[in-house]
């Protein structure tokens, strides 16, 4: 055998590595969402009903949570940009964040060089001139782009002269002229991309049920291959728009429904079902489904993970326990949850979270929810199902879920 052939490297299949890269970008947008639950506990306390005029009365205290809260929800692009260069960037520390910042404050600042209407006085009162606004996706790319640059020129050394903006201290200089580029970009060419995911978004909303059922469908799909952050950030922060009382818009099913659209909760209420009712009742069918000696030790584990399910709506640990072993699982699970999203949504549900569908959350937002009582019958139907259904396919298709692995795999994890 050559030395050549001996140590050539297998070739990589084409579009592995973009497919690496997309996962890693979805993998980064978990950091800035891992802020979301601190916006809605305290845009929640501030709400008339509780602190509020409605409820406590603590007029001051009301506003103080509530403009706490304001400060997460209406930053959220820069807040994304930050994160998404800190996640997605090799060995980052403060000098990406630094980075990331400063690009952005520029490109926000050059969209305002592109007005879609001028500031005018209207019947005696001004009216704030309105620019082209692409959100989080625009903090998104402002953050891949910090990282990229970063990992390129983090080590960089320039002639001696110049050697004090040597490394670090270089990128954010990059990153400023990068903002003037990208904010110029988007300056001249949002308005078209904006009125096309307006118009998507009026087309998805045009489906009813069936576009919540599409939603529940792609997000639970994407799931084992790491993409699903990308329909979510789409969905839950830039479709759609609300005008809140003081005149600013925002973007995306959470944030309006966390700012009271009474219309918003489309992309989440379904989840609720799910997530506090079906995945445990899939649980249990599980161990029910394990061997007898095996049964006492699986119920454990996944009476664990149907409460961590139940209270936070983090189903993950639930949803590994299946999602590779037996893919028939998930692949119903997927298809149950399209049903749940479109059954709520036709019944005229509309609930959301600040983390997950869980009670927690569910709770906490009761007052801001349409209907969130009409929850719990369609979550004990969604327990039945999901109990059912799933009972029936491990059993008539002997699917190997925890506790009914090949008892010599059982022995050597024993031994091990």
């Amino acid at each position: 055998m050559s030395t050549a052939s001996a140590t050539a490297a297998p070739a990589k299949k084409r579009g592995s590595g973009l497919f690496q890269g997309l996962q890693k970008v979805g993998r980064s947008l978990q950091l800035p969402i891992a802020v979301l639950p601190a916006a809605g506990i305290m845009v929640r306390l501030g709400a008339d009903d509780v602190f509020g005029k409605d409820g406590l009365d603590w007029g001051t205290v009301a506003t103080v949570f509530a403009n706490a809260g304001s400060a997460i929800t209406d930053n959220l692009p820069i807040l994304f940009c930050i994160g998404v260069a800190i996640g997605f960037a090799k060995k980052s520390d403060g000098s990406t964040a630094l980075a990331a910042l400063v690009g952005f404050l520029v490109y926000n600042k050059v969209l305002e060089a592109f007005p879609v209407s001028e500031a005018v006085v209207k019947k005696g009162e001004d009216v704030a001139a309105v620019y082209n606004n692409p959100g989080v996706l625009g903090g998104i790319i402002m953050g891949l782009l910090a990282a990229v640059f970063w990992q390129k020129y983090h080590r960089t050394k320039l002639v001696d002269w110049l050697g004090f903006f040597n490394g670090r201290r270089l990128v954010p200089i990059i990153m400023a002229f990068v903002g003037i580029i990208v904010g110029v970009f988007f300056g001249l060419i949002w308005e078209p991309i904006g009125d096309g995911i307006t118009s998507f978004a009026e087309w998805m909303t045009g489906l009813g049920a069936g576009g919540a059922g599409l939603f529940g469908l792609i997000n639970r799909g994407l799931i084992p291959i790491g993409m699903h952050q990308f329909v979510n950030t789409v969905a839950w922060f830039q479709l759609g728009d609300f005008t809140k009382p003081d005149g600013s818009v925002v973007h995306g099913d959470i944030t309006r429904f966390l700012a009271g659209d009474p219309s918003a909760g489309m992309y989440q209420a379904g989840f609720f079902p799910i997530m506090m009712f079906g995945l445990p009742a899939a649980a249990i069918a599980i161990a029910h489904c394990a061997r007898p000696e095996r049964r006492k030790a699986v119920m454990g584990m996944m009476v664990s993970l149907a409460l961590t399910s139940f209270v936070t709506g983090v189903t993950e640990p639930i949803e590994f326990t299946f999602m590779f072993i037996a893919p028939l699982l998930y692949v119903l699970h997927a298809v149950l949850t399209a049903v749940s999203m479109a059954i709520t949504w036709g019944l005229g549900v509309h609930a959301g979270f600040n983390f997950s569908a869980g009670f927690i959350d569910y709770a906490l937002n009761w007052n801001l929810a349409t209907k969130p009582w009409l929850i719990i019958p369609i979550g004990l139907v969604m327990a039945a199902l999901y109990y059912v259904v799933f009972r029936f396919a491990i059993m008539k298709f002997n699917l190997t879920t925890p506790g009914r692995e090949p008892e010599e795999e059982v022995e050597d994890l024993t031994k091990a």
